[in-house]
C-alpha cells in the first residue's frame, strides 16, 4: 500500500482554510481554460495524484482519457469499457484485500444478519462487492476501514434489491418501508413504552437488519458529524426511490431533464461521501458543507449512476416489467431509436465527468489544506473504481450491440 499521507482527525477549519468561505463567493472556481503556467503548486499535486497501487487514476485535471495501463499480473481479462466513455483505468486491485474482503462480507452476511436464503448465494458471490469495495478506496489503512464501506454497500443494494426491485420489491408501500427501514440509521427517540417496539422491528428483515448492523460498525469508525452526513445523504438516497416509485406506479415517463433530477437523489452519493471515513481522516463538516464541494460531490455522484444506467442497459431490458434508465427515457421523450438514445447517454455521462474533473481541480486550486485534497482524491478514485467494477463485471452487465 502506498503511504497515504497524514491523516488525523479534524474537527475544525484548519488555519489555512480560515477565508475559503469568503473567497468562494468571489472567485470563479472553473479552471478549464487556466493555463499550465497559472497553476498553484497544490493544485499541481492533486492535479498529478499520488503514485502506488490503485492510485494511478487520481488526475483530477484531464481532459482526454488516459491511456490503458500496461495490464497488471492478475488482471481480469473479462468486460470491455464502453466505446466513447470518458473514463481512467485504474490498476487491478489488491488481489490478497480483495479475498479478505469477500471472506468477512460473506460470514458478516450469513452469519451475523442473514442476508439472504442459500439460493440467493450465487448473486451475492456474483456482485463481486470485495473487488468493487477494494479499487474505489486503495487509500484504506485496514480491512476494518475496508468493511465499513463494504457493509454498507451490500445494505443498500439489500433495500433496493428486497424494497424496490429484483427480489419482491415494489413501488406500493414502498415509502412506508422506506421510513421503517431509515430508522435503523437514524434512531427512533420515543417514551419507554414503544422505544422496545421499535427496536424489535429492526431485526424483522434483511434490509433492516443489514443497514441496523452496518450502521452500528459504520459510527465506531466515524465521527458524530460524519455520521450525520451519510444519515442525509441515505434520506436524499430514499426520496430519489420514492420519485421513481411514484413515476412506476402512475406509468410516467419524466422527462430527460426531471430523470436528472430523480437520479442526482436516487444514486451512488452515499458511497464516495464517506470517503474520508474509509480512509481514516476526516473532512471538517464545515469544508464539505461547503457549495463547491456539495457541487463535486454531485457531479461524482451524477456521472457514475449514469454509469450504471449504461452498464446495466441489458439486463434492465431483459427484465420483468419496464425499468427507467437514462437510455429508455431520452429515446422516448426525444423520439430517437434505442442506439442514439444509448449513445446520447454516453454524452450526457462524459459531460458530467469532465464538469466533475473541472470542479474538483478547482476547488483544490481555491483550498489546498491537506484534508481538502485528499478528499478530492479519494473521490477521484471512488469514480474510477466504481467504472472498473461495473466494465468487469461482466456475471451482471453485458454491452448492447450498438457499434
Amino acid at each position: 500500500m502506498p503511504d497515504p499521507g497524514p491523516s488525523p482527525l479534524q474537527s475544525g477549519l484548519p488555519a489555512a482554510a480560515a477565508g475559503f468561505g469568503a473567497a468562494l463567493r468571489h472567485a470563479d472556481l472553473r479552471t478549464a481554460d487556466i493555463p499550465p503556467a497559472d497553476i498553484s503548486p497544490a493544485l499541481g499535486r492533486i492535479l498529478g495524484g499520488p503514485s502506488g497501487l490503485g492510485t494511478a487514476s487520481l488526475h483530477l485535471g484531464r481532459r482526454e482519457a488516459a491511456p490503458e495501463p500496461p495490464p497488471s499480473p492478475g488482471a481480469p481479462t473479462e468486460g470491455n469499457p464502453i466505446p466513447g466513455l470518458y473514463h481512467h483505468p485504474v490498476p487491478e486491485p489488491d488481489p490478497v484485500r480483495v479475498e479478505e474482503v469477500s471472506r468477512r462480507i460473506k460470514s458478516w452476511a450469513v452469519d451475523e444478519v442473514e442476508l439472504y436464503p442459500a439460493e440467493w448465494e450465487g448473486q451475492f458471490d456474483g456482485f463481486s462487492v470485495g473487488r468493487y469495495m477494494v479499487a474505489c478506496h486503495p487509500d484504506a489503512p485496514t480491512i476494518d476501514h475496508l468493511m465499513v464501506a463494504t457493509r454498507l454497500m451490500v445494505a443498500e443494494n439489500t433495500v433496493d434489491d428486497c424494497y424496490c426491485e429484483d427480489h419482491g420489491g415494489s413501488p406500493i408501500g414502498l415509502g412506508g418501508r422506506l421510513l421503517l427501514a431509515h430508522t435503523a440509521l437514524d434512531p427512533l427517540h420515543s417514551t419507554g413504552e414503544y422505544q422496545p417496539q421499535w427496536a424489535e422491528s429492526l431485526h424483522v428483515d434483511a434490509p433492516r437488519r443489514a443497514y441496523r448492523s452496518a450502521m452500528e460498525y459504520f459510527s465506531q469508525q466515524a465521527t458524530a458529524s460524519q455520521a450525520d452526513r451519510f444519515r442525509h445523504d441515505m434520506a436524499r438516497l430514499h426520496l430519489g426511490y420514492l420519485a421513481e416509485a411514484a413515476w412506476a406506479q402512475t406509468d410516467h415517463t419524466p422527462e430527460v431533464w426531471e430523470y436528472l433530477v430523480m437520479r442526482q437523489f436516487n444514486n451512488f452519493r452515499p458511497c464516495p461521501t464517506i470517503t474520508d471515513t474509509v480512509g481514516g481522516y476526516e473532512l471538517p463538516a464545515d469544508l464539505h458543507a461547503q457549495p463547491a464541494m456539495q457541487r463535486v460531490l454531485a457531479l461524482a455522484g451524477n456521472a457514475t449512476t449514469i454509469v450504471n444506467d449504461l452498464y446495466s442497459y441489458t439486463k434492465e431490458l431483459a427484465a420483468p416489467g419496464r425499468h427507467l434508465n437514462l437510455p429508455v427515457v431520452i429515446a422516448d421523450r426525444e423520439g430517437v431509436s434505442d442506439q442514439e438514445a444509448y449513445l446520447k447517454a454516453v454524452e450526457v455521462h462524459n459531460d458530467l465527468m469532465r464538469d466533475f474533473e473541472a470542479e474538483a481541480a478547482a476547488l483544490a486550486a481555491a483550498c489546498p489544506v491537506p484534508s481538502v485534497l485528499r478528499f478530492l482524491r479519494g473521490v477521484a478514485v471512488w469514480v474510477d473504481g466504481n467504472h472498473y467494477w461495473h466494465q468487469t463485471n461482466t456475471y451482471r452487465y453485458s454491452l448492447p450491440d450498438f457499434w
